[in-house]
């Protein structure tokens, strides 16, 4: 994320959202117990408790598309325009009723009448115009700018209080889509700084946020949409999984995400198919990383299935791209890197007698409570990249530390390889390519022109056509680029009590929607 600036927006009343899940199976470990630091006793029937892996950096609405922000804000506090569903793909209405593309590049639309703020403010289409423009042409280096819109400015018009018009500087057959990513604020928002605590029309409202101990939810009373059945939702944070697991076993929590199947939720835990692919994003410009045989080796390296068998006990799959399973532009002929160590030893030693300096530090960048297992996953890589030859040390940062590697512009630091975990909640490949892909692409450290024109090609076709271009794309990418070794397509776990009613899905490790939790009929008065 760029440096903090944040500003608090009125008063400290917002809200979060959480989506939990279905495929319930047991997960039958030893878990641990725990005390809850900060709630004694137990919950009011009208307030889900929610722990989390990590505090939220800020609530910030232009940020949506980090997890750890999304997770609370998205649909929650704020709302978007138009909202994917994630089951069938299909682009549903929110905060505007319809939308009609009117020119090449230009789309109409219609905004939903009635719709207030929490704080009690209309929103009207000069609303939206405003929040598209802070997110997208604004000098806040929004991470939603950067993993949606790239450097393309859109010129935004409110026709009148209930139209807009959004017209972007080329064709884009998916602006619609992208616009799903711009959560909707006041027109009174700063436009210069970030809200770590924004005024949106969701169905919650932030009520009180204690930084480092506990972010509170109230319900807002005059939510234009159906009233959510929960009235508050509070939120903690714990980095051991077993730890948040323990908290619904024992009755602190009645929600805790990312948690393994070793971590002891028993019965409670819920497995589900996300979207999230793990890889390490290799700094290919960087020796001696800019050497491919270096690059290749890494990649001959890392045993895939020994991680996902071990590691994640089976909760995933050994993955041959950045995309998961439904996202368009999905090659299902790509099978993941074979592992070899012999090979990697042998490229690095021609690598090393060609000049390349192997011996040079690399660091291995990981994000604590990215994923379970993620410290032992590290570790195993490292372990075997030091077999081979390569001088790898591990570095473990919090969501903060790692967010200057992440993103645009890099810090010149030497070379290192970071994990990242990607997922794709929109559907398309552009999402993805645009910016790991490209030369200059937010989360993007190698490219080229080349490369960049085919990109660029299969983002103007459309229907059949754009989905054998993107997966031609994943299919050169290690080939011509190599700036990824692939882990493994994840599956997510989270522990949910008996007493709510909640089914997650491929989108619910990116937003959990509150509204979406209801009690079990077992609990209803």
């Amino acid at each position: 994320m760029s440096p903090a600036l944040f500003v608090q927006q009125g008063r400290t009343h917002r809200v979060a959202a959480t989506a939990v899940g279905a495929l319930s199976f047991s997960l039958v470990v030893s878990g641990c117990t725990v005390a809850n630091s900060n709630n004694g006793g137990p919950s009011r029937a009208d307030t889900l408790r929610i722990v989390l892996p990590q505090e939220p950096p800020t609530l910030e609405a232009c940020d949506v598309s980090l997890t750890s922000v999304g997770v609370v804000t998205r649909s929650n506090i704020t709302e978007p325009l138009m909202e994917r569903n994630p089951s069938t793909g299909d682009l549903e209405p929110k905060l505007a009723d319809s939308w009609e593309q009117t020119s090449d590049t230009e789309w109409t639309f219609a905004i939903h009448p009635g719709v207030t703020f929490s704080d009690g403010s209309p929103f009207e289409a000069e609303d939206a115009a405003f929040s598209i423009d802070r997110t997208v042409n604004s000098e806040l280096g929004c991470n939603v700018e950067g993993y949606v819109f790239g450097d393309a400015n859109l010129v935004v018009t409110a026709v009148d209080p209930m139209t807009l018009t959004v017209q972007s500087p080329e064709p884009d057959p998916i602006l619609p889509l992208r616009l799903s990513f711009v959560e909707m604020v006041p027109r009174t928002a700063s436009y210069t700084e970030r809200v770590r605590e924004p005024i949106g029309t969701g169905p919650f409202a932030i009520e009180r946020w204690d930084y480092g101990q506990k972010l509170s939810l109230v319900r807002n009373e005059t939510y234009w949409g159906p009233k959510p059945e929960y009235a508050r939702a509070e939120y903690q944070w714990r980095s051991e999984g077993s730890v948040r697991a323990s908290m619904v076993t024992n009755g602190e929590a009645e929600i805790a995400t990312s948690v393994g199947p070793e971590d002891g939720a028993g019965d409670l835990g819920v497995a589900y198919p996300n979207n999230e692919t793990t890889a390490l994003r290799i700094q290919a410009a960087q020796p001696p990383l800019d050497d491919m045989r270096v690059r290749q080796a890494i990649n001959y390296a890392i045993n895939r299935d020994g991680i996902v068998k071990a590691l994640f006990r089976g909760l995933g799959s050994p993955a041959a791209q950045l995309i998961s399973e439904g996202v368009v532009g999905y090659n299902e002929d790509l099978t993941p890197w074979p592992y070899d160590m012999d090979q990697a030893r042998t490229l690095i030693d021609e690598a090393r007698a060609d000049g390349v300096p192997v011996d040079t530090e690399i660091r291995l960048i990981g994000r604590t409570g990215q994923f379970p297992k993620i410290n032992e996953t590290v570790e195993v890589i490292q372990n075997s990249l030091s077999k081979i030859g390569m001088n790898v040390k591990i570095e473990m940062m919090d969501a903060a530390g790692t967010a200057e590697y992440q993103e645009r512009p890099f810090p010149d630091v030497g070379p290192y390889l970071l994990v990242i975990q990607h997922g794709n909640q929109a559907g398309d490949s552009a999402f993805t390519v645009d910016q790991y892909f490209t030369s200059d692409g937010f989360q993007s450290a190698y490219g080229t022109a080349d490369f960049d024109k085919e990109i660029a090609a299969a983002g103007a076709l459309t229907g059949e056509d754009r989905q054998a271009a993107y997966a031609q794309v994943f299919a050169d990418e290690p080939k011509d680029i190599m700036q990824m070794a692939y882990i493994a397509h994840m599956n997510g776990v989270l522990a949910k009590a008996a007493s709510v009613d909640y089914t997650p899905n491929s989108a619910t490790v990116d937003e959990m929607h509150l509204a979406a939790m209801t009690r079990a009929d077992t609990e209803r008065p």
